[in-house]
């Protein structure tokens, strides 16, 4: 399929500059706008507090702190472009054309501002005075963090007339700021190598991990235009633009393209406000497709704040009232659907929406900026849906109609599920007589201490049983394939007879009403074959966890077991292997005649085999299952598991090359 948001390279700086989306900044950008708050000697002895973790995920995190800044001069209107590169030996480099870092003298610390900004933390135009109302940055540290954790740094400022250079090791200069040439045009050049002291690993910085980031930059800022370029291989460079003059709508249509839904209106919903004082701006734009799922993605200058706050909120509260108003005033519902109570989970089915707030002093709850909490932005967005989502309701009954259609189709079947969740308590508590006959429970009823494993198969559930501890392990044997939750809604999961037992089982219920505290089990450990039908049976069970029961992936009570594919056995002595790598290493080592026996299936293996290498505590292997991005699982989630064929091929096709071990 064509790529219709990502443009080529041949667009200039002229053609993407879209002055009414910038946010132009009050007062002048000097060396005295560069506050210093504290100096830098914490960071390089804890850049976890910093950066989240000296893994992949902190290493990428440099990369986001340096461009952020470069956003921050787009928001305050002075900046078009931005050019991010991967360079050989893993250095990156990220070039504006926004004013440039100051470069003279910051009065309070007799210091150049750049050297400033490079080498004291929480020194920037963010902290007070007239640099920017507007600033995003995860934790507002950047430039001199990334300079702390960096082996070398250098930073190239051009000022319309000159160009000034300065070098940084470790955090501190070992160049004076000085003047290397002139120029008539304005930007910043940082270039920097992650220091291998504080990393774990520095030559892994992944292209899509950075692009999906910078896409999304793209999207929450209309008008600029960010490049990708990856130079590390000279015969194979890489590189994408994105540039977005539609801003969060064409965020909007890149997911449904993405994960192969079809709206079922045309029209998307673009809502905007700004206050009087121009300290806050409000942007939202919102679809709704024809699938089972909901997309409602929030940002607060820039950054995604994934356990929302008040702009979600007020678009919660809101929703639902001036839907079921207009469903009210023009008697969109008929009278045998009078009884029905829509809510927000309702009009929540089928719904892709993005919430991007700008506000000066923006409030977050805790270090990572996950939760927004200023008051002002939850009225501003409840009036704002009020007013303007009424309008365009009005002018278009079409599409009204169809929302309220979907909405009505999900509150029965919310209904249906509430029916048939009545029905399950009645027939079930916690009691033993109500769990699932297939089900081998343990003994011991403290949680802390007990597993339960979920088999594929009653054949390898009957060696399970024989095989395991029965006074920590529950065995709760599946058969065939269950259903596919991705596709279903609520009230066709009870009474399925895959899931129920599961359900039972856990104790814990599922869906808005599931409860941690109730889960009778600690691990949750899924145990299927290592073969294409146990990677889908996997799959399901994964997929309705996610849907229905997240909490017990978010606190880590998932598992995968791994079991292995090969015996390998001479004379009485036997050895096992996990992988067609580690088998060959086993028979290099191993001279004279073997005997090698491939595990087709967890049922080849009998029970004191099965608890040797699968099941037993002391000498088993097993995957735990994180969740470290949900936007990004949720996306995944979708393409996999869902209806539409062309985003899952697109999807198998990328990643096809990462796949180990595939039994086919």
């Amino acid at each position: 399929m064509e790529e219709k948001y990502e443009i080529n390279e041949n667009i200039t700086t002229a053609d993407v500059v879209d002055e009414e989306k910038m946010t132009k900044v009050e007062g002048e950008y000097g060396a005295d706008e560069i506050q210093v708050l504290e100096g830098l000697e914490a960071v390089r002895k804890r850049p976890g507090m910093y950066i989240g973790s000296t893994g992949e995920r902190g290493l990428h995190h440099l990369v986001y702190e340096i461009v952020d800044n470069s956003i921050d001069e787009a928001l305050a209107g002075y900046c078009s472009k931005i050019d991010v590169s991967i360079l050989p030996g893993e250095i990156i480099r990220v070039k504006d054309n926004g004013r440039g870092i100051p470069v003279g003298i910051n009065s309070k610390v007799g210091l150049p501002a750049v050297t400033v900004v490079f080498t004291v933390l929480h020194a920037g135009g963010k902290f007070g005075g007239g640099g920017y109302k507007v600033s995003g940055g995860l934790h507002g540290v950047g430039a001199s963090v990334v300079n702390a954790l960096s082996e070398w740094l250098e930073v190239k400022v051009c000022d319309g007339e000159d160009i000034y250079h300065q070098r940084y090791e470790r955090g501190k200069p070992v160049t004076e700021l000085s003047k290397i040439g002139k120029s008539t045009i304005k930007g910043t050049e940082v270039t920097f190598k992650a220091d291998p002291e504080i990393f774990s690993e520095t030559d892994i910085y992944t292209y899509d991990i950075l692009a999906k980031r910078l896409r999304e930059q793209a999207f929450l800022n209309a008008g600029v235009n960010i490049e990708l370029c990856d130079e590390r291989d000279a015969e194979h460079i890489i590189s994408k633009t994105f540039y977005y003059k539609g801003g969060i709508n064409e965020f909007v249509n890149f997911i449904h393209r993405k994960k192969g839904y079809t709206p079922i209106h045309d029209e998307i919903i673009y809502l905007r406000t700004a206050n009087m004082e121009n300290t806050c701006e409000v942007e939202i734009a919102m679809q709704y497709n024809d699938s089972y799922n909901s997309d409602i993605r929030s940002f607060a200058n820039n950054i995604h704040t994934t356990d929302g706050g008040t702009h979600e909120e007020g678009f919660r509260r809101a929703l639902p009232r001036v839907m079921n108003n207009y469903a009210t005033k023009f008697n969109k519902i008929k009278d045998k659907d009078k009884d029905l109570k829509l809510e927000f989970e309702d009009y929540r089915e089928g719904l892709t929406a993005i919430i991007s707030v700008k506000i000066t002093e923006a409030q977050f709850e805790g270090q990572t900026k996950a939760k927004l909490g200023n008051t002002i932005v939850r009225s501003m967005v409840s009036k704002l849906i009020s007013d303007k989502l009424s309008e365009f309701l009005e002018e278009n009954p079409a599409s009204a109609s169809a929302i309220l259609d979907k909405a009505l189709a999900s509150a029965k079947a919310r209904e249906a599920a509430r029916k048939a969740r009545e029905s399950v308590r009645r027939k079930s508590g916690l009691d033993s007589a109500s769990l699932p006959g297939k089900l081998a429970d343990c003994q011991s009823k403290d949680r802390s201490e007990t597993e339960i494993y979920i088999v594929e198969g009653d054949s390898a559930g009957g060696s399970a049983k024989l095989g395991r501890d029965r006074k920590f392990q529950a065995i709760l044997p599946l058969w065939g394939k269950m259903l596919n939750v991705e596709k279903a809604r609520l009230d066709k999961v009870y009474g399925n007879d895959k899931l129920m037992p599961v359900i039972t089982a856990l104790g814990a219920g599922i869906g808005e009403e599931f409860d941690t505290d109730k889960l009778r089990y600690d691990k949750i450990i899924i145990m299927a074959d290592a073969d294409v039908d146990g990677s889908h049976i996997r799959t399901l069970l994964l997929t309705f966890f996610f849907r229905y029961m997240r909490p017990l992936i978010e606190e880590g009570h998932v598992y995968i077991a791994q079991p292995p594919l090969y015996r390998i056995t001479k004379g009485k002595e036997h050895r096992y292997a996990y992988t067609d790598q580690e088998r060959d290493e086993i028979l290099s080592s191993i001279e004279g005649k073997t005997a090698i026996q491939r595990y087709k299936g967890l049922g080849e293996m009998d029970p004191d085999q099965l608890w040797e290498t699968t099941m037993n505590p002391e000498t088993r292997t097993m995957l735990r299952v994180e969740l470290t991005d949900a936007a990004e699982a949720n996306e995944t989630f979708s393409i996999l598991m869902g209806d539409q064929v062309e985003p899952r091929r697109e999807f198998i096709e990328t990643n096809a090359r990462y796949v180990q071990n595939l039994d086919i």
